[in-house]
């Protein structure tokens, strides 16, 4: 919950796949997973966004992901852990929730795991 943090895109699977292994928390038009690097690694806040085919068509899941991705940048900044990676994931309602709703789902959502990230990063062991 620091200033203004740079943000990079993930772009492995490997990176959306340690992710997996973090913290998630559940919204119900998001779900955020979420992982401290470790600490000699990039301070940059790491972001992805995935949608599945359950979600719908293309169209559908490109919107999505879009409206993802522009919460994403003007929340993370504020409310991200600098030196973790986040995992965005779509759910059925993304595309077509309010958008003041879809902010404070994912406000609410980077608060609640921002507790766990700063912990891990201060010991060093994501398992803890």
């Amino acid at each position: 919950m620091t200033g203004r943090s740079a943000i990079r895109n993930l772009k492995q699977r490997a990176e959306f796949l340690a992710a997996r292994n973090g913290r998630s928390e559940r919204r119900k038009s998001v779900v955020v997973q979420a992982i401290p690097r470790p600490a000699s690694a990039n301070p940059a806040i790491g972001a992805g966004f995935t949608a599945t085919k359950k979600i719908g068509n293309a169209v559908t899941r490109n919107r999505a992901k879009r409206r993802l991705r522009e919460a994403a940048r003007s929340l993370l900044p504020a409310f991200g852990v600098p030196g973790a990676d986040y995992v965005f994931i779509a759910r059925s309602s993304t595309a077509g929730c309010a958008w003041p709703s879809l902010l404070d789902e994912m406000k609410s959502a980077l608060i609640s795991l921002a507790p766990y990230l700063a912990e891990t990063a201060d010991s060093g062991d994501p398992d803890s």
